[in-house]
């Protein structure tokens, strides 16, 4: 074979062979699959606690609101009834139930957190007691969240004042005034000189201001300092919600630091409003100077608690 021969049929062979291998080398690599979406953290083991305060009133702390309620030979109260599972363990335990119905449960206003256990209370309960305005903003609150489920109504309500002898305590509600919400009730069970606020007092955390249900900040203030006025000077209260550190039951003197609180937030509103600042600076501010107490790390709601305030002073 000559040179030229030699070089053809190299060539030829070089070509095959990458002909051979050309689809090969051609075809892209096929992508990895998809990784599937992580799972959503599983929710935190339900811990319940039952605490007697005075006289057969005590409070009990599963997921949602402060739960209060009232337990003797003769009579069976709760007030709020948190979610179904809360619910349930509260009926399963309450101290000394023993199977007996309730004689009422009442709600301190319609957020979930304080109703959604009512459908588990139903059949245990004579009756479920709001404000007048409750039935209404569950139902517009179902509507604007129907992944939460249609509410279970109280049956009974009121305007002003409710009262019941239940055994020998006397059970006082109150409604002082649209505030956190436009159906608000303060609870007192008068010999314990025990006073469930519900969600009137967030002690020591910033609070939910819902302006869709009915909360008016500046009369917050006034019925805060109503309250003050309303109950003797060594009332035990029952809180909504509080830190780890304050915890869910106080004094006047933890009413009246939520109402300064309060009075900050809308002083400083005012102060930015008059500053002409618009509805978007406002809401940037994630701690209120002065309320180390309050202060979030993450996920503060103060935001919200300003956007509320700025459009309630400026009629929007």
């Amino acid at each position: 074979m000559n040179r030229r021969d030699f070089l053809l049929s190299t060539s030829a062979a070089v070509s095959l062979g990458l002909l051979a291998r050309g689809p090969l080398f051609a075809q892209s690599t096929p992508p990895a699959p998809a990784a599937p979406p992580p799972a959503p953290p599983a929710p935190p083991p339900l811990v319940t606690e039952f605490k007697e305060l005075r006289r057969g009133v005590g409070t009990f702390t599963g997921r949602g609101g402060t739960i209060g309620w009232l337990s003797d030979k003769d009579a069976l109260v709760a007030v709020d009834t948190q979610f179904a599972e809360p619910a349930a363990r509260f009926l399963a335990g309450l101290p000394g139930r023993a199977g007996r119905q309730l004689d009422a449960v009442i709600n301190t206003h319609h957020h979930w957190d304080h109703t959604g256990g009512n459908a588990t209370f139903r059949p245990e309960a004579k009756t479920i007691v709001a404000h007048a305005a409750v039935p209404a903003l569950q139902k517009a609150a179902a509507q604007r969240s129907p992944n939460l489920g249609e509410p279970t109504l109280p049956d009974t309500t009121f305007a002003g004042t409710w009262h019941l002898v239940a055994g020998d305590e006397r059970v006082h509600a109150r409604h002082f005034g649209a505030a956190h919400t436009g159906g608000d009730i303060v609870v007192h069970f008068e010999k314990a000189n025990v006073t469930h606020l519900g969600d009137l007092v967030f002690n020591r955390l910033y609070p939910v201001t819902d302006k869709a249900g009915g909360c008016r900040v500046r009369n917050w203030i006034a019925v805060l300092d109503e309250i003050g006025r309303a109950y003797p000077a060594d009332t035990l209260f029952i809180f909504g919600h509080g830190s780890a550190k304050f915890g869910i039951t106080g004094t006047h003197a933890d009413v009246k630091q939520m109402g300064a609180f309060l009075g900050a937030l809308v002083a400083h509103v005012e102060a930015a409003v008059k500053a002409g600042k618009s509805k978007a600076e406002v809401v940037t501010l994630q701690n209120l100077d002065g309320f180390a107490d309050y202060h979030a790390a993450q996920n503060s709601r103060l935001p919200g608690n300003l956007g509320v305030v700025y459009d309630e002073l400026t009629g929007v």
